[in-house]
């Protein structure tokens, strides 16, 4: 993919995320400012704090966008399915759900592709889209491919790399192998430990059409700046207490 050449085109790139737990009210404000600044595609939030983007950026080209089975994905199915309608009902328009990584690595691919298919109806019947968490940094190259493709014949909109919880995040090898499994048609997003601008590049590089990161508006800043956007010792394996 040829990487976007303007500050709008990367900015429409990033889905601004806060999930840590102890997210206040105020932070949650704030990032949607900040979104509403940048023109960032989403803002990622917990279910609980839904509502309260949705307030904020009603009317605006920012969407809401929130997590279901979020982080672990052992939720059961019809819990992760009425995670994602309600969250729809409060303002939500996309759905990143974290698959069964268990059952993923039991062999249980019927379970796996069930369970991503009740949360991508109840998305789509909702009008919102949904991504796939597959959480790659706990599967082997094998698992990451049956993932991937499990998550298509399910009706993913997007694979997304990782939940920035466990032990990495995004690689541009990782992303690459999702690319070439399956195909143009269906997004990928990179998140967990994005954190410049020549990370994102290399993500985008890679096969990536949307980033989940936290650091969008130093992304932002740093393209702005005509800085060098590598970071002393920053990188985007490690695992994302940098965030998410």
């Amino acid at each position: 993919m040829t990487m976007p050449p303007t500050e709008s085109e990367i900015a429409r790139l990033i889905d601004h995320t806060l999930l840590k737990p102890d997210a206040t009210q105020n932070e949650i404000a704030k990032l949607c400012a900040e979104a509403l600044q940048y023109h960032f595609a989403s803002v990622c939030v917990n279910p609980w704090n839904v509502g309260q983007a949705a307030e904020i950026l009603r009317g605006s080209d920012v969407k809401v966008c929130t997590v279901v089975g979020f982080p672990l994905g052992a939720t059961l199915p019809e819990v992760k399915v009425f995670e994602a309608q309600k969250s729809i009902e409060r303002g939500a328009q996309e759905i990143d759900m974290v698959i069964n990584i268990g059952a993923l690595k039991s062999g249980r691919f019927g379970a796996v592709e069930a369970d991503i298919h009740g949360v991508v109806n109840a998305s789509h019947h909702g009008k919102a889209i949904c991504k796939v968490i597959i959480e790659t940094c706990l599967l082997t190259r094998d698992e990451k491919i049956q993932a991937s493709l499990t998550a298509t014949n399910a009706g993913a909109d997007f694979v997304k790399t990782s939940t920035g919880f466990s032990t990495a995040g995004a690689t541009p090898e990782d992303v690459r192998l999702i690319r070439e499994t399956i195909g143009p048609s269906t997004g990928i997003k990179a998140a967990g430990g994005v954190r410049t601008l020549e990370d994102l590049q290399n993500m985008v590089a890679a096969g990536a059409t949307r980033i989940g990161a936290s650091a969008g508006v130093k992304i932002i800043e740093h393209l702005r700046s005509g800085k060098s956007s590598a970071a002393p010792g920053a990188s985007s394996t490690a695992p994302s207490g940098d965030k998410y």
